[in-house]
């Protein structure tokens, strides 16, 4: 990891991969800006547990991905508190699952904002502070689906769909700032989005996927600490990690 990065801000980060990724940066000694929407207890007690343990300053904040007023504020108080952030990490996400002829048009606006629209509001807060320093990375959570489709998650696809391309364009507007922008494009994770499966789903799922097995999100934190501390030049892409699944 780059010396001169000191704080890294993850949204979605009371659980799951979220969770993963705060502890894989305070245990690299980065201090930490985390946010979430409903579950505000579970962020305080990980901000607490990690400055407890690595000795990191963290800040926990309760904002709707989503809204660009909630995230506005949190991005303030933020850059009030640490002055600047050095890594983003967009990680807030829901899904809906069901035929796209069942979903009603809230549902659909929910996903598509939570998922995608919360990176555009995340980015447009914090890269100016990136570019005026020339110096930053971003990595957004994307995921496989984003790049074949699935059958019952067709507002989550698109979503992903979008993450991955306003990954690569927004790469392109920040490389000559020395700003990088990557994707983790995940496959099967073993969290709470995916224990909507029966013990018998889950293992037919398993049997699709080469690997064998769900990944943990603590590999997906591996992955994406990996990914950050990478040279500027990678930049652009979406990796894809998912035990060789597509």
């Amino acid at each position: 990891m780059d010396n001169t990065f000191h704080t890294a801000f993850v949204s979605g980060a009371s659980r799951g991969i979220g969770k993963a990724i705060a502890e894989r940066l305070a245990s690299s000694g980065i201090n930490l800006f985390l946010t979430c929407h409903t579950k505000k207890e579970e962020l305080d007690e990980l901000s607490d547990n990690l400055h407890g343990k690595f000795g990191i300053t963290a800040l926990s904040v309760s904002a709707d991905a989503s809204s660009y007023p909630a995230m506005e504020d949190a991005v303030k108080k933020a850059l009030d508190f640490f002055g600047s952030i050095d890594i983003v990490v967009n990680n807030a996400g829901i899904s809906k699952n069901g035929l796209l002829t069942d979903m009603n048009e809230s549902e659909w606006d929910q996903v598509i904002d939570t998922d995608l629209k919360s990176i555009y509001i995340t980015t447009r807060l914090l890269a100016p502070g990136m570019v005026r320093r020339r110096k930053g990375r971003i990595l957004n959570i994307s995921s496989m689906w984003g790049e074949v489709g699935s059958s019952c998650e067709a507002a989550y696809s698109a979503a992903k769909g979008g993450v991955n391309a306003l990954t690569r364009s927004l790469a392109k507007e920040l490389a000559p700032e020395n700003v990088a922008v990557n994707a983790l494009s995940c496959g099967v994770i073993d969290t709470d989005m995916n224990r909507i499966y029966s013990e018998e789903e889950r293992a037919a799922l398993c049997s699709d996927i080469p690997a064998g097995r769900f990944a943990g999100p603590e590999e997906v934190a591996e992955a994406a600490y990996h990914i950050i501390s990478m040279p500027s030049y990678l930049t652009g892409q979406v990796i894809r990690m998912d035990g060789g699944f597509i």
